[in-house]
């Protein structure tokens, strides 16, 4: 799609871990992306990369982003290379189709390439008076160029929803600069670190990127990116010699079973069991009752989970709170999920718990898909999370639930229920429930009878009764993999 909008750094970066984390979401015509720039060193900056470079490696192996790490870009020095790359230019002002050697490029591509390309040439010429156009056209094959011989695995198979992240340092001109701005409007998310020195472009022009402190300025030379390959374990060869000789040490110890009672023989030579022995010997073995089956609690245990159930306060630049919501723990390493409504549009986020007179606040927002409604952020504190149904047993209409969140402020308010139904909204199931919610209580929890989390409070309607539906538990153990504890 040509006319997709992109929308930039729609939630707050604070570090590069932050950034690894985040996934861009596209809906309603619209795709968010993120371009940063990360000035200054924080600690132990390549030890941070390390341990990115391999969580994006785990995530390309399961193909569920695109990951490219560069140190710099290369100079077009070959004639027949400037040749080729100036004939793709005139290719691709004509319209008549776009060839390069390492991208397969289809129609939906290359409309969305032109149209990035004629944003930031645009965005070039606006910042150099008296720009030729041979200077104009130069700019462009070397864009061309840096897109087909540095990031092209990136773009096989694309579509306008791939999630992309392309990390570099050290960048210096500002036709480099609006290369990597390019990216962005291709669906990549983009991180420069400068931890040397910034861009030299005009301040109009770094105003499309994040900027961000990470530190001082740093004088560490960022360590190229290499690829871990897996570690092939050796099997050991083990001859006949070796087994016999084995066997004939080997010590065999049967330990005793738990719960049966220890019978002592008075005689020095064991005995040989009867049937008699046998029924007398099984009958001093309790039987213990199976502890596997799940027991309904009361409403006033489920109320108690309350404490696992926080409030979100939304702020912007200023610091004034522009909204508030709830959250659920689901890691105990400071993760907690709420709806992407919730998060969105905040510069940074308080949390306050049941019985914890501190209030945390946080930048950090981990992942969010604007599609599913679903976003988690992080706080520094060891959490209690909630357990998510594993969904073994079908959810059924007249279902008992409970909903815990905090509607109008109202700090962890309990009301209880029925699944009303199911509908599936713009694509996405959704659980109907009758426990009243009002607003403030998005992001809280939608609870069975057991304790478990089967949804998450989203929407209400307004001009129906206790017409509210939540976000199912199938799209929450999706979304959460990885964070849950």
């Amino acid at each position: 799609m040509s006319d997709l909008k992109y929308r930039h750094n729609v939630m707050n970066i604070s570090s590069i871990e932050t950034f690894a984390n985040v996934k861009g979401g596209c809906s309603n015509n619209t795709r968010d992306v993120y371009f940063v720039r990360g000035l200054g060193e924080p600690q132990n900056i390549n030890a941070i990369l390390e341990k990115v470079d391999r969580q994006m490696e785990l995530e390309m192996s399961q193909n569920r982003i695109k990951y490219k790490r560069l140190s710099k870009l290369p100079q077009l020095r070959n004639i027949d290379e400037a040749n080729y790359y100036s004939s793709s230019y005139d290719q691709l002002l004509s319209g008549t189709g776009l060839l390069l050697k390492n991208i397969t490029v289809g129609i939906p591509f290359q409309q969305t390439l032109s149209n990035a390309i004629n944003i930031v040439v645009d965005e070039y010429k606006k910042n150099r008076n008296g720009v030729s156009t041979s200077i104009l056209k130069n700019f462009t094959v070397k864009l061309l160029y840096w897109l087909d011989t540095t990031v092209s695995e990136l773009f096989t198979q694309w579509n306008e929803k791939s999630s992309i992240k392309v990390i570099s340092d050290n960048v210096v001109k500002e036709q480099e600069y609006l290369f990597y701005q390019m990216l962005t409007y291709l669906g990549c998310d983009v991180f420069l670190i400068q931890n040397r020195f910034d861009v030299e472009a005009a301040s109009d022009m770094l105003r499309f990127s994040l900027e961000i402190k990470m530190g001082e300025k740093g004088i560490s030379a960022i360590e190229p990116y290499v690829k871990k390959e897996p570690e092939k374990q050796q099997k050991k060869v083990v001859s006949p010699s070796d087994i016999n000789a084995e066997q004939q040490n080997k010590k065999v110890i049967i330990p005793e079973r738990p719960g049966r009672t220890k019978q002592v023989s008075s005689a020095s030579v064991p005995k040989t069991n009867t049937m008699a022995d046998i029924t007398q010997q099984t009958s001093t073995i309790p039987i213990k009752a199976s502890t596997s089956i799940k027991e309904e609690k009361s409403f006033e245990q489920l109320a108690q989970l309350a404490s696992s159930v926080v409030l979100i306060a939304v702020h912007d630049m200023d610091g004034d709170i522009i909204g508030t919501g709830s959250g659920i723990m689901i890691g105990k390493n400071g993760f907690i999920l709420t709806n992407n409504h919730v998060a969105s549009g905040g510069r940074f986020y308080s949390v306050r718990i049941e019985d914890d007179e501190e209030v945390y606040t946080t930048t950090e927002v981990i992942k969010y898909n604007s599609i599913t409604d679903l976003a988690v952020i992080r706080i520094n504190r060891v959490l209690n999370p909630i357990p998510i149904y594993d969904g073994k047993k079908k959810l059924v209409r007249g279902q008992k639930v409970v909903a815990i969140g905090s509607p109008l402020g109202l700090f962890n308010s309990v009301s209880d229920g029925i699944i009303s139904g199911f509908r599936n909204i713009n694509d996405v199931d959704m659980i109907q429930f009758t426990a009243p919610i009002s607003h403030g209580s998005s992001g809280g929890a939608v609870l069975n009878m057991y304790g478990e989390v089967i949804g998450i409070s989203t929407a209400g309607i307004d001009s129906g009764q206790n017409i509210n539906l939540a976000i199912g538990y199938e799209n929450i153990r999706m979304f959460t993999t990885g964070f849950r504890s």
